[in-house]
C-alpha cells in the first residue's frame, strides 16, 4: 500500500467516526478519491507532501473531460465531477490540519458551479393514483401499501425507511422515528392513511413474513423473512408507478420530492419542513419555494388574459 494509501484510509477513518457516515456515503468518499489515487500514482507522485495545487487542478481538468460510467460518449456529469473534487478538498483540508501536510495543496481548488435542478414532484392527485395502485388485501398488497403510505407521509429517504426497525413506529403512534444522515434521529408525524395502513401490515403481515425467516427487528421485510433491501422497495414503486399507469418517471425520491413540496404549497413553514426532511441547512429545503413559485407563475400565464 502507497503512502498516498494510506493516508486516504486514515481519512476516510477520520470523517466516518466524526461525522458518522452511512455505509454507502462512505462508500462513495472511498471510490471517488481511489479515482484520485490512481491518477497520482500514473503521475508517479508517491507522496501527499509530494503533491502541489498543480497537481490537484489537472486532475480536476482531467475529470471534466472523462466519460460517465458505461456510458463512454456521455461526459462526467458536473455533479459527479463536484462530488469528486469536494472529497479531494476534503483529504488535503484533513493532511493540513493534521500536520501531514505542511500547506493545503487544494485551497484554492474550486469545484465546478452547478446549475439549479429543482426537484421533481408530482400532483397530490398523481400521488393519489399511485398510493391506490397498492390497493388489495393480499399480503404483497398490504406490505407495499404502508411501505409507499410511509414513504409519502414522512418524506423520508427510502434508506432510512427500509432501515426502520418495529420499535421506529409504535403501536398506534403518530410519529416515527427516524435516523438519517451522520446518524442523527428526527421525529416525524404520521397521518391517519399511513397509520391505519402501517397497522394492518404489522397485524396481518408482518408475522407472517417474520415466520419464514430468523427474528429480526426490520419493519418492512421481504417475503423470506428478511429486511427489505433498498432495491426490493425500487421494484416495488416501480411496480406500483406501472400500475397506476404515470407517464412520469417515479423513484425513492419522488416521494420525499411531493411531501415537501404539497406541504409547502399547503402553507407549511420552510423551516417546519427542514426538520421533517432532516436538512442541516435551510438553504437545502428552501428550493422547494422555488419549484411552488415556478407553479404558481405557470398557473398565472395559463389564466390570467393579460398575462401573455
Amino acid at each position: 500500500m502507497s503512502a498516498i494509501d494510506d493516508v486516504i484510509d486514515g481519512y476516510l477513518r477520520h470523517v466516518t467516526i466524526e461525522r458518522g457516515l452511512s455505509a454507502n456515503t462512505l462508500a462513495a468518499y472511498r471510490r471517488d478519491l481511489g479515482r484520485y489515487a490512481a491518477w497520482l500514482a500514473a503521475a508517479c507522485i508517491q507522496s501527499p507532501q509530494a503533491v502541489g495545487e498543480a497537481h490537484i487542478a489537472a486532475f480536476t481538468r482531467q475529470l471534466q473531460t472523462l466519460p460517465e460510467a458505461g456510458v463512454a460518449t456521455k461526459p462526467l456529469a458536473a455533479t459527479s465531477v463536484a462530488r469528486i473534487v469536494s472529497s479531494v478538498r476534503g483529504l488535503h483540508r484533513f493532511l493540513a490540519e493534521e500536520g501531514t501536510t505542511v500547506t493545503n495543496a487544494a485551497r484554492e481548488i474550486k469545484p465546478p458551479k452547478l446549475g439549479l435542478r429543482l426537484p421533481k414532484a408530482i400532483t397530490i392527485a398523481q400521488m393519489t393514483t399511485l398510493l391506490e395502485a397498492t390497493a388489495g388485501d393480499d399480503p404483497l398488497a398490504l406490505r407495499d401499501r404502508a411501505l409507499l403510505e410511509l414513504l409519502y407521509a414522512t418524506g423520508a429517504r427510502v434508506s432510512e425507511i427500509v432501515a426502520l426497525n418495529v420499535d421506529d413506529v409504535g403501536s398506534h403512534d403518530d410519529f416515527v422515528r427516524v435516523v438519517g444522515k451522520g446518524s442523527k434521529q428526527r421525529v416525524v408525524p404520521v397521518g391517519s392513511f399511513a397509520r391505519a395502513a402501517l397497522d394492518a401490515y404489522l397485524v396481518r403481515v408482518r408475522p407472517l413474513f417474520s415466520a419464514r425467516g430468523r427474528a429480526t427487528p426490520a419493519l418492512f421485510l421481504g417475503l423470506r423473512g428478511d429486511r427489505l433491501s433498498r432495491q426490493g422497495a425500487w421494484l416495488v414503486i416501480q411496480a406500483a408507478a406501472k400500475r397506476a399507469g404515470l407517464e412520469t418517471h417515479i423513484s425513492p425520491h419522488t416521494f420525499r420530492h411531493s411531501f415537501a413540496t404539497h406541504l409547502i404549497t399547503g402553507g407549511a413553514d420552510v423551516r417546519v419542513v427542514q426538520d421533517l426532511l432532516g436538512h442541516a441547512s435551510v438553504t437545502t429545503t428552501q428550493i422547494y419555494t422555488q419549484v411552488t413559485a415556478d407553479t404558481l407563475r405557470d398557473m398565472y400565464q395559463t389564466a390570467h388574459p393579460r398575462a401573455r
